[in-house]
């Protein structure tokens, strides 16, 4: 059968969005067009893709194998598309996975400067420590640490070596005073992070003579959200600990006092990050020119 690549571009928006309405919405077109489009697709296969119901959407089993199967080439070709017929400004929708910790480029600084500098771009930012699959979930481009990014995907650095800090108000280290060592942590008020609900929180990680090792911190307060770790730590709840650069400012303004440093060396920072691929779009590219030129400012 002779394929119709708008209405594989129209299956793909329905599985990523797992939702007609916001398929329809990303794909500017009505809920009805979409429903349409896919049933036109199951008739020209003659199999089941999605499954509906009053409130949801999901995959059948040949709709998961279609959507694994068709989803890298469909963006290959999208780009080599755009790439043949863009001559002019780099345009478009550009969709990045952005880890929550990421403060250098969630600050504020980096994204105005970018959509200052490329107006024709639309960027559109999820903010997530989930694992995500690039190209299964759509997205165009990640920022990761460089530990935990696939060795397959091209990685272009965001900042340099970055290291953990545990910190405290200055009232906390007068209430209590300062661990010496990780493993008084134990003995200490702590405020811990967990990525979602149901989910360990994170241990604490450390090293000494060259040997890594973790405390498993007896968190009063636990938050998946890094907000409330700092404002929390910051009206003297007690220690927390996170990436050096999400409490600089507060460290130099003496509103939080850093501890346990010997034992925290640096390692490698943060990355943008996205598959190889022959035909980069242009929107991806400037983003990731943009990327070099922010960093060479600082």
């Amino acid at each position: 059968m002779q394929p119709d690549l708008n209405l594989l571009r129209m299956f793909l928006a329905v599985a990523e969005a797992a939702s007609f309405r916001a398929a329809a919405d990303a794909l500017g077109v009505t809920r009805s067009a979409v429903s349409q489009g896919i049933r036109r697709l199951e008739d020209s296969l003659g199999v089941a893709l999605v499954q509906r119901t009053t409130r949801s959407v999901r995959l059948t089993e040949a709709g998961q194998r279609l959507h694994r199967q068709v989803s890298a080439p469909l963006r290959t070709v999208d780009a080599a598309l755009e790439e043949a017929v863009d001559d002019g400004p780099p345009r478009g929708l550009l969709q990045v996975s952005v880890s929550s910790i990421a403060e250098r480029f969630l600050s504020g600084p980096f994204v105005a400067s970018f959509a200052q500098a490329y107006p024709g771009i639309t960027l559109d930012v999820t903010v997530s420590d989930d694992p995500v699959d690039l190209v299964a979930a759509g997205f165009d481009a990640g920022v990761q640490l460089g530990e935990v990014i696939a060795q397959d995907m091209v990685a272009v650095p965001l900042t340099g070596p970055q290291r953990q800090l545990a910190v405290a108000a200055p009232a906390y280290v007068e209430a209590h005073g300062v661990p010496q060592h990780p493993s008084e942590l134990v003995r200490h008020r702590c405020i811990g992070w967990r990525p979602a609900p149901g989910v360990a929180p994170y241990r604490w990680e450390f090293t000494e003579d060259g040997r890594d090792f973790e405390v498993d911190v007896n968190a009063q307060v636990t938050t998946n959200d890094l907000r409330v770790m700092l404002r929390t730590a910051l009206a003297g709840g007690g220690i927390t600990f996170g990436l050096e650069e999400n409490y600089r400012q507060w460290v130099q303004a003496g509103q939080l006092v850093p501890m346990l440093q010997d034992y925290l060396p640096p390692f490698a920072g943060f990355f943008l990050y996205f598959p190889s691929r022959h035909n980069q779009p242009r929107k991806l590219r400037a983003l990731v020119e943009h990327v070099r030129t922010f960093r060479g400012h600082d």
